[in-house]
């Protein structure tokens, strides 16, 4: 998959919270988060054409961009890359450093009981 650097993800989260939007309306977004310049987010937003990452529309004198790639796609090959270079690919010491840190709150520690809960019924399901 696409390597994005940290300046093109910002680009990418508004694309991917709204599609199909013009360089302005990019620049408008960003405008309250991040004094970029407009010309800093068109180079963003040409690097990210060039790179697969998305797509564009002419619609009158201005382009509609829009991504290419799933946000959940690139989260979990982000994901599979930290935990792969970081951990060896084990999570099990990922959430360990987390749970020591006290990072995880009960909500947190809910959703992993239910995603293992759910692994496991489909563990058994392909052995049945």
């Amino acid at each position: 998959m696409t390597e994005i650097s940290n300046a093109e993800l910002v680009v990418m989260q508004v694309l991917w919270q709204t599609p199909n939007i013009s360089a302005n309306d990019v620049v408008a977004a960003l405008d309250n988060a991040i004094e970029w310049h407009e010309k800093t987010v068109k180079t963003l937003l040409n690097r990210l054409v060039a790179k697969g990452a998305l797509g564009f529309e002419k619609d009158g004198r201005a382009y509609l961009y829009y991504p290419l790639i799933a946000k959940q796609d690139y989260q979990q090959q982000q994901s599979r890359n930290f935990v792969e270079r970081l951990f060896a690919g084990r999570i099990t010491p990922l959430v360990a450093g987390f749970a020591r840190q006290n990072k995880l709150n009960a909500d947190d520690v809910a959703q992993l009981k239910q995603l293992i809960a759910h692994w496991e019924q489909e563990q058994e399901q392909k052995h049945d």
